[in-house]
């Protein structure tokens, strides 16, 4: 059966392993991918009070903080944590996805100036900070054979100069939990994957005074979280609940893409372990992307399924835990589980 709201995954009420300190990797055990934890619970409806936590999210351009865990971000903030959004690049080689933004004559002249002013209003909307990590944004090449990257873009870069201002920036910021995107970088651009690149790698070196030793006193983050904003399982609970209500769902063509043999090639397995709950905060979460004018239709996919619909099916952001330094119990419904 496919787990819905009215019948969760059954290995999601079973116990389940402890992930200990210093694992090399989380594997949660098999059945929670995709899976729907039950929300009846009032103690799983708010995350818990969070002053003096510090939570950091690294994406690869101006809107991917507003489509991917733009709620949580803005829960959190909310219960008291801090909350840095570290944005790699500039986004200089995006498209004009809104056509209403075309009319916007800057947009024309200095679309760059324009992403910096929207990311600016997203910070503002969801309460986070911010910060530029200063790489040119990489573009998303297409045709057949592909062509070069830019040269001294972002994905072209050696991993240890891509990584060094995130470090420094981990050392500073003292980050208890990272979150990024996993290997396909959610989608395969390469800023993406670049980013995932180095969020592991500033993971992983920034507690160690070897590496990196002018980037600043070492400080060891104690859990690495990769987002799952576009699992299936939550795609295919949203969609069945508008066909069981009768609604016309937009999402019949992206459910075949996940039942046909072939699925989606960048799609990864990973587990998801970790479901936040953010059902008070999906209205910041539109305020954020409708800051994104020139990346988001204001009508648009994002925006496909009323946000009281969403409070009923899916009230949650879905994460999977990689790594943790800490002891926490899976599945878990707050990303500083084990760190309080």
């Amino acid at each position: 059966m496919t787990p819905t709201p009215d019948h969760p995954a059954d290995t999601l009420s079973a116990s389940t392993p402890v992930i200990r300190r210093d694992a090399a990797t989380v594997k949660p055990p098999r059945g929670l991918r995709d899976a729907v934890v039950p929300h009846a619970e009032a103690a799983h409806e708010h995350v818990p009070r969070s002053k003096g936590l510090r939570l950091l999210a690294v994406h690869a351009h101006p809107d991917d903080e507003s489509s991917k865990g733009a709620a949580m971000m803005a829960a959190y903030v909310d219960a008291g944590a801090e909350v840095v959004v570290a944005t790699a690049t500039g986004g200089e080689r995006g498209d004009l996805l809104n056509e209403a933004a075309r009319e916007l004559q800057q947009c024309h002249r200095d679309l760059t100036g324009v992403r910096r002013q929207e990311m600016r209003e997203a910070a503002e909307a969801l309460g986070i900070d911010h910060v530029w990590l200063g790489f040119e944004d990489s573009g998303l090449p297409e045709g057949d054979p592909m062509p070069p990257l830019p040269a001294g873009s972002f994905a072209t870069l050696p991993l240890e100069q891509a990584a060094y201002p995130l470090v420094r920036l981990v050392r500073r910021f003292r980050p208890h939990v990272i979150i990024s995107y996993d290997e396909s970088g959610g989608y395969p651009h390469p800023d993406h994957i670049m980013s995932h690149k180095i969020s592991v790698e500033a993971y992983h070196a920034a507690g160690d005074a070897q590496r990196y030793p002018d980037a600043g006193e070492p400080w060891e983050p104690q859990k690495l979280y990769y987002d799952r904003a576009f699992n299936p399982g939550r795609f295919r609970a949203i969609h069945e609940a508008l066909v069981e209500a009768g609604y016309e769902s937009p999402y019949g063509e992206r459910i075949a893409r996940y039942d046909d043999d072939g699925g989606i090639p960048w799609l990864t397995k990973h587990e998801v372990t970790t479901q936040v709950p953010v059902g008070d905060y999906l209205e910041l979460r539109d305020r954020a992307l409708r800051a994104h004018r020139t990346q988001v239709e204001p009508d648009g996919f994002f925006f496909a399924t009323p946000n009281d619909f969403l409070r009923k099916v899916w009230p949650y952001d879905d994460y999977v835990l990689i790594d943790s330094r800490v002891e926490t119990q899976l599945p878990e419904h707050d990303l500083f589980a084990g760190i309080r």
